[in-house]
C-alpha cells in the first residue's frame, strides 16, 4: 500500500502545491467588484451583486417613469425584452460565474488526481495554467469587450427608435429616444451585453486550456470503465455553459416574441435564426471537446489491434488446450481457469469496441438543450395561446 502511495506522490502534486485553476477570479472587473466590496474574499455574494445589478440597470427606468411618466409605466414593467435582460439574463449570468468556477476547478483537479499526467507533462501543465492565469488577468480583453459594445450601440441604437412607447417621444414626423430610453440603451443594455462577454471570454479561456491539455501526453487507457478512455468526466463541462446559453435564448427570445406579438411575425420566420442559435450553443458548449476526438479515436484504435494480438494468443491456447486436446480432461474442464480468462478478456475487448471518442455525458447535453428550448416557450405562447396548447397535450393523451 506504501509503495502504491509513494508512486502516486510522484504523479501528483499536493492539493496545497497545485496551481489556481480559477478561470473567473480575475481581470480589472472582478479586482473592482472586490475593491467595491461587492464580492468578499472567498465568497462569490450572487445574490448581493444581482440586487446591485437591478437596482442599476432596472429600477431606474421605473422611476423616471413613475416621476416623469406614469402614462407609460406599466409599459416598462410589462416589457418583456427589458425585463428578459434585467431581471433574467443578469441574474442568471452572475449565477454562472460560480458554476464555471467550480466546474473548471473540478475538471483539472481531476486530471491531477487521476494521475493522466506525469513527469514532465505535470509541470507542462503548470506552465499552461499559469499562462491561462495571465490571460484571465489582462485588461485587454475587458477592454475590447467594452469597444465592441460601444460600437454596436453607435451602429445598432438608432433600430431602437420608435419600437417601444416608453422608450421614445414623437416630434413632428420623428422620434427621439427619452431620457429613459437613452439609460436602457447606454446603461441597461450595457451591464447584460458586457456580462455576457465577460462570461464568454471566461469560457474561451476554458477552451484554450482543454485544446493545450488535449495536446499533451494524456495517460489513457482503452479499457476504462467510462468508455472515453479515461476523459469521460470532460463530458459534464457542458453543464458549465448552460447558464449562458439559457441567457442568450432568453433574450433572443423576448425579440421574437415582441415581433409576434407587435409587429404581426411568425413562428414559422424564427425557425431558420432558432436553429442557427441551436447549433451555434452546441459548437460552442461543445467544442472544447472535441480538441480530445483525435487523441481517442487512437487510443480505441491502437487498444483494438494490442488485444486483438492478446485475444489472439489467448483464444489459441484455450482451443489447443480444450478444443483439440481435451480428451481425457473433460472433468477439468469445469473448473479451468482459463474459461474465466477468456471471459474477462472477452468483456475488456467488448469495452474498447463500445469506446467513444466523443467525451459526452447524457445528464448534461439534456441540460444544455433544456436552456435552450425552456426560454423559447413564451415565444411559442405568443403566437400559440397556453390553453390550446395544453388542450392538444391532453387530447394526445386520449
Amino acid at each position: 500500500m506504501s509503495a502504491i502511495t509513494d508512486n502516486r506522490s510522484q504523479v501528483e502534486p499536493p492539493a496545497a502545491d497545485r496551481p489556481d485553476v480559477s478561470l473567473i477570479r480575475g481581470g480589472p472587473f472582478y479586482r473592482f467588484q472586490q475593491s467595491s466590496r461587492l464580492i468578499s474574499a472567498n465568497e462569490w455574494n450572487v445574490g448581493r451583486r444581482i440586487i446591485f445589478a437591478i437596482a442599476v440597470g432596472w429600477v431606474p427606468l421605473v422611476l423616471m417613469k413613475l416621476l416623469s411618466d406614469r402614462g407609460n409605466l406599466l409599459f416598462v414593467l410589462k416589457d418583456y425584452r427589458i425585463i428578459s435582460r434585467m431581471l433574467i439574463a443578469v441574474p442568471v449570468l452572475l449565477i454562472a460565474q460560480p458554476i464555471m468556477e467550480s466546474s473548471f476547478r473540478k475538471m483539472v483537479g481531476h486530471i491531477y488526481d487521476a494521475g493522466l499526467l506525469k513527469g514532465p507533462d505535470l509541470a507542462q501543465l503548470d506552465a499552461i495554467i499559469a499562462k491561462v492565469m495571465e490571460l484571465r488577468d489582462s485588461f485587454l480583453p475587458e477592454l475590447l469587450i467594452l469597444l465592441l459594445i460601444a460600437i454596436h450601440t453607435a451602429l445598432t441604437f438608432r433600430s431602437v427608435v420608435g419600437d417601444s412607447a416608453w422608450l421614445t417621444y414623437r416630434a413632428g414626423d420623428s422620434y427621439h429616444l427619452t431620457l429613459a430610453g437613452w439609460y436602457a440603451v447606454l446603461v441597461s443594455g450595457t451591464i447584460f451585453q458586457f456580462l455576457m462577454g465577460l462570461n464568454l471570454w471566461k469560457w474561451l479561456l476554458w477552451t484554450i486550456l482543454a485544446f493545450k491539455v488535449s495536446r499533451l501526453n494524456l495517460q489513457l487507457v482503452a479499457t476504462h470503465p467510462d468508455e472515453n478512455g479515461g476523459l469521460g468526466f470532460l463530458g459534464m463541462t457542458p453543464l458549465a455553459f448552460t447558464p449562458i446559453s439559457f441567457a442568450t435564448a432568453a433574450v433572443i427570445g423576448a425579440t421574437f416574441r415582441n415581433e409576434i406579438l407587435h409587429k404581426g411575425a411568425h413562428l414559422a420566420s424564427f425557425a431558420i435564426p432558432a436553429i442557427v442559435l441551436v447549433v451555434i450553443v452546441a459548437v460552442v458548449a461543445l467544442g472544447p471537446l472535441v480538441f480530445f476526438v483525435p487523441r481517442l479515436a487512437a487510443v480505441r484504435r491502437k487498444g483494438i489491434l494490442e488485444y486483438a494480438i492478446l485475444g489472439q494468443m489467448q483464444s489459441t491456447e484455450f482451443h489447443e488446450k480444450w478444443i483439440l486436446n481435451r480428451a481425457g480432461h473433460e472433468e477439468e474442464l469445469i473448473d479451468a481457469a482459463e474459461i474465466s480468462t477468456l471471459c474477462d478478456y472477452g468483456q475488456a475487448y467488448d469495452r474498447i469496441e463500445a469506446m467513444k471518442p466523443f467525451p459526452t455525458d447524457r445528464s448534461a447535453l439534456i441540460a444544455l438543450a433544456l436552456s435552450v428550448a425552456i426560454p423559447a416557450l413564451p415565444v411559442v405562447v405568443a403566437e400559440i395561446p397556453l390553453m390550446v396548447i395544453l388542450k392538444q397535450l391532453l387530447g394526445a393523451l386520449k
